[in-house]
């Protein structure tokens, strides 16, 4: 598939208050709350065996959780624990080795690491000698690389990484960082427990681009605690000035009900649903104006950077860590609440560590949860995968990859999209479903059309779109 230039962005506030409901970021499909617990730690081992021979030759991505936090982020929604305590990580890896060896057993040599990520919690959580051990476990269970087709990500929390730090991970493979900064304000980061000075993260920055870094990601928070149009601004000018490769601009969701760091929120404090919108619209236009392309669902990217370059030529591609250009390796995940994808199946580690370390030390890979993908869950995912990285459907690829008559098999879906069609959102045409500029911003609205198994009850689960 080869695509044109990427489509401005309309922002038009009318439509987005009409279709402002909640809904799932698609990093997956079908999403999470579909696994269950049919999908054992047999059904994983099976699945594993049966690509032994056939997948040896295929890259394959690897993830690590690392759950650990220093301090209470109150917006937080992770799967994290938080502790002053760095020899608590001595014993997660510990029990990372066993499962590490557990799993790598039925991954051949042969299958090289494109895709590496550390994710959390805090990666960097982990003391010097924790992060090289857990290294050097990798490397002897995996066969990493050492050249330029790697793309090995951390995520790093800039109050706690320097010069030095970063000199780390780079002389151990990493050549991605991504840093949370959420805003900048000292009324903001006090009112959500985070003070992180910009000062913080302009050294690590300038760090990660003194070491040659592929890519620096900074995330932003909008909708946060005594926020407001003119200090996210600020906020923004700030950030664009240190000019990171990737923006992720998020939009909070307060979801106290799920997540007990959020109660220490104040909702009172939040800004209104308008300003909200006013915030998003205003931070589009600074980030186009300052050469940034909207990649959708949140994400912003420099023209010359390899997620624009690849949506622009159709190989973009979204998972659990967001969008990118690795999508098509399996995944296999590690550590407490890990999400694999491996031969067209999801496998769930168990959320708590003591669960955890309990299955590792009875010698079982400690699966909680898990889902086969049947042929239409298949179709369904290339849909919402198109959708969400190119904003197109192109029926004629469909048909001929999986054998269906698209508007036949789509007919319920098509019905559904006229409302859409006619407000503008999409362009219907006898071959394609073409997502308008004003539409991107809505993509989760239109992906949640094919999605089989939302139903209203579910949606609560789930953050606003907007």
């Amino acid at each position: 598939m080869s695509l044109q230039q990427p489509l401005t962005v309309k922002f038009d506030k009318d439509l987005i208050k009409k279709y402002n409901l909640t809904g799932p970021r698609y990093t997956s499909y079908p999403t999470a709350v579909v696994f269950n617990d049919s999908y054992d730690e047999q059904a994983h081992l099976d699945n594993l065996k049966s690509q032994y021979q056939t997948a040896a030759q295929q890259p394959l991505s690897l993830y690590f959780h690392i759950p650990f936090c220093d301090t209470l982020c109150f917006f937080c929604a992770c799967n994290k624990i938080t502790t002053k305590k760095r020899d608590k990580a001595d014993t997660y890896i510990d029990f990372l080795e066993q499962e590490i060896k557990l799993q790598s057993a039925h991954i051949p040599d042969t299958r090289v690491v494109e895709q590496l990520h550390f994710g959390g919690g805090t990666p960097t959580f982990l003391t010097a000698p924790q992060h090289h051990r857990l290294m050097a476990l990798i490397d002897q269970h995996f066969t990493l690389l050492n050249d330029d087709r790697r793309d090995y990500s951390i995520e790093i929390d800039p109050r706690e990484a320097d010069e030095a730090t970063i000199q780390r991970l780079v002389d151990t493979g990493f050549n991605r960082f991504s840093m949370g900064v959420q805003d900048v304000q000292e009324k903001v980061q006090k009112a959500v427990n985070r003070i992180q000075p910009i000062s913080m993260t302009r050294t690590v920055i300038e760090a990660c681009r003194a070491h040659n870094a592929k890519s620096i990601n900074v995330d932003l928070i909008y909708g946060l605690p005594f926020q407001t149009l003119q200090s996210f601004e600020d906020t923004l000018e700030q950030i664009v000035e240190l000019s990171p490769d990737r923006l992720s601009v998020f939009n909070y969701a307060h979801m106290p009900h799920l997540f007990m760091p959020q109660k220490r929120i104040s909702e009172a404090d939040l800004p209104s649903a308008d300003e909200k919108l006013d915030i998003l619209q205003m931070t589009i236009q600074k980030l186009a104006d300052a050469g940034y392309v909207y990649i959708g669902m949140d994400h912003f990217a420099k023209p010359t950077d390899e997620l624009a370059l690849a949506q622009q030529n159709g190989t973009l591609q979204r998972n659990f860590q967001g969008y990118t250009t690795h999508a098509d390796c399996d995944l296999l995940a590690m550590g407490v609440s890990a999400i694999s994808l491996f031969n067209n199946s999801f496998s769930q580690n168990i959320k708590t560590s003591d669960k955890y370390y309990q299955q590792l030390n009875d010698g079982h890979i400690p699966i909680m949860k898990g889902y086969r993908l049947s042929d239409d869950d298949l179709i369904r995912r290339q849909v919402i995968q198109d959708l969400s990285c190119h904003f197109l459907i192109n029926k004629n690829n469909l048909e001929q990859r999986f054998g269906i008559n698209f508007d036949n098999y789509f007919a319920n879906e098509l019905n559904t999209l006229q409302s859409m069609a006619e407000d503008g959102l999409i362009d219907m045409t006898q071959d394609n479903i073409q997502v308008s500029a004003k539409g991107r911003l809505l993509i989760r609205n239109v992906c949640m059309v094919f999605d089989a198994y939302l139903k209203p009850a579910s949606k609560q689960q789930f953050s606003r779109v907007i």
